[in-house]
């Protein structure tokens, strides 16, 4: 995710504090003020962690869409299940070790 340093757009609705917040944000804005965020330290590591990872295996997209487009994709249910059950008791593993 990029984080430029243009002011977000702030939709306001009549009786919030969006209004003022968004009038503040218009005349930082305007001042030439900057804003400044800081990340955990966690989330820093994260980050570098995933740098120089593809998130998504491009050449097997391709393939996958090739094989679409030509009527060769199969689907199987059974294994997309299995997958699915073993990332719930994967995830159900995790949060009772947590808990």
């Amino acid at each position: 995710m990029k984080i430029n340093s243009a002011t977000p757009a702030v939709s306001s609705t009549p009786g919030t504090g969006a209004s003022r917040n968004s009038d503040a944000a218009k005349k930082a804005a305007s001042a030439g003020i900057a804003e400044r965020v800081d990340i955990s330290s966690l989330s820093a590591r994260l980050q570098e962690a995933g740098a120089g990872e593809a998130p998504v295996d491009t050449q097997r997209v391709a393939e996958i869409k090739q094989a679409i487009a030509e009527g060769r994709f199969q689907i199987n249910p059974d294994r997309i299940a299995d997958g699915l059950l073993a990332s719930v008791h994967e995830m159900l593993g995790r949060a009772g070790k947590t808990a």
